[in-house]
């Protein structure tokens, strides 16, 4: 066969990328990864942590230092510091976690005893709606309900989560619906017996056996096989892996020619790039920027780790969805986006949507499959499968613009240069014609946004009646 170069809207539906962006919040300019000591500071003075990524490094080796000693960590981004949580807090246990950098801060809950609390709220309240993980910053479990959790279905978790002890857990109230988000990145579509489903593209990466590949949503590999770069067009990929509902919610795709340039990097839109140079954990505290095919670039803070959601299943009206492992954040995503990129403004590979609550108008919780759990699974690797086109780097301090009616964009040639995230993030209202999916039908285990809330009816031509986006 011979190996052809095919066109780049084909080739790379450039991870997680599409022209629509509308631009409100800035991202920050380009930090380097690097950790500096304040001149003249003690041994002890806390590290300055110029990224989450030295962050997230810091926190593994004090977690294996520190032992069960260790009860979490967060990013505190003003002050460019790793917090460590430490129970039973000898002095040479606080002593070594202040050499090693990071502030410490003694708490009274363990790791284990809120895996309990978590094991707890598994067994008595798995309920459609639900989602539950830990938050270092107060050292508690907290418990979130969407706003189908009413009735005797609130009085259970209600009385459950009281059980379980205010210094141990909270509850609160979210205004959504917690549902997988089908989109994001780049715009990928297949076609299925109730009509046209819609994902988004995660991240290109290459499989075991070497040929180029991308991750997206677990729930978008099990509601379909084939997949294409636009509504009409013909497969360019195939599902190889997927895995929803359970421990994750992610998908290996292959692409069908083995020839395809599969570049590593995120397309947030105007034809500039952000490079993706390594696959990176997820800290609490920093800052994530998540793109999405339906709403264009968001930013915002990651609030919890190895979170659980109880999303209301699609084929059994009675039945749940659970997923567990996830990352929970505050930025915003909309139906369409699931699939779609969390990165780091230094081209940290962080995370897949994989659904939540509310809009980019009002805000709400949303969740995020881990990259390196995904990566671990399938045995892919992040990086480029193929030669691709090197391209200029972009004023940081550009903006991505605003692009209001930007259509149906399955990544179209937006490869052309690369770009700190620091275009810009914000303001997605109206993004062509890929605002809302209308009232939609659910395909096999997909699940379909119907009366969203902050969705519409689509001006037509990104996805017609019948669809679905996740």
């Amino acid at each position: 066969m011979s190996h052809k170069r095919i066109p780049k809207r084909k080739a790379a539906i450039a991870v997680g990328g599409v022209a629509a962006l509308g631009a409100a919040a800035f991202l920050l300019p380009m930090a380097n990864a690097s950790q500096d000591n304040a001149s003249g500071a003690t041994a002890t003075a806390p590290k300055t942590l110029k990224s989450a990524t030295d962050a997230s490094d810091l926190a593994a080796q004090l977690q294996d230092l520190l032992g069960q000693a260790f009860a979490g960590s967060y990013y505190d981004s003003g002050k460019q510091q790793l917090v460590v949580n430490v129970i039973n807090g000898d002095n040479n246990i606080v002593v070594q976690a202040e050499k090693a950098g990071a502030v410490v801060r003694q708490v009274q809950n363990s790791n284990s005893e809120l895996a309990a609390v978590a094991s707890t709220l598994k067994t008595k309240a798995t309920i459609p709606g639900t989602a539950w993980a830990v938050d270092p910053k107060t050292n508690k479990v907290v418990v979130t309900a969407d706003s189908t959790v009413t009735g005797t279905k609130w009085d259970t978790l209600e009385s459950t989560v009281q059980g379980l002890g205010s210094d141990m857990a909270t509850l609160k109230k979210s205004s959504g619906t917690f549902k997988p988000l089908v989109s994001g990145g780049d715009a990928i579509f297949s076609q299925v017996a109730d009509g046209t489903v819609r994902c988004s593209l995660g991240f290109n990466v290459t499989a075991s056996d070497g040929s180029p590949a991308f991750l997206t949503a677990g729930h978008c590999g099990v509601a379909a096989k084939d997949w294409s770069d636009s509504e009409t067009g013909e497969p360019i990929a195939t599902v190889d892996q997927a895995t929803f509902p359970g421990e994750g919610d992610f998908s290996l795709v292959k692409y069908n020619d083995p020839a395809t340039q599969a570049p590593s990097e995120v397309n947030v839109g105007n034809g500039q790039t952000v490079a993706i140079n390594q696959a990176v954990d997820a800290t609490v505290g920093e800052t994530v920027f998540r793109m999405g095919s339906t709403t264009g670039l968001h930013d915002g803070q990651v609030t919890g780790l190895d979170a659980t959601v109880n999303f209301q299943s699609e084929t059994d009206p009675n039945g749940v969805d659970t997923v567990t492992g996830l990352i929970q954040t505050n930025v915003c995503a909309e139906a369409g986006d699931s699939g779609g990129s969390l990165f780091t403004q230094d081209g940290g590979a962080v995370g897949m949507t994989s659904g939540g609550s509310g809009d980019c108008t009002s805000g709400g919780e949303t969740f995020f499959q881990p990259v390196t759990a995904a990566l671990q699974a399938t045995g892919a690797t992040l990086g480029d499968a193929g030669a691709g086109d090197a391209g200029a780097t972009a004023d940081p301090s550009a903006t991505a613009g605003d692009e209001n009616g930007a259509g149906d964009q399955a990544g179209g040639d937006q490869i052309g240069g690369t770009a700190d995230p620091s275009a810009t993030a914000g303001d997605q209202s109206g993004v062509g014609d890929e605002t809302g999916t209308g009232d939609e039908t659910g395909t096999g285990d997909e699940t379909g946004t119907g009366d969203q809330s902050g969705t519409g009816v689509n001006d037509g031509s990104a996805v017609d009646d019948g669809s679905s986006s996740h």
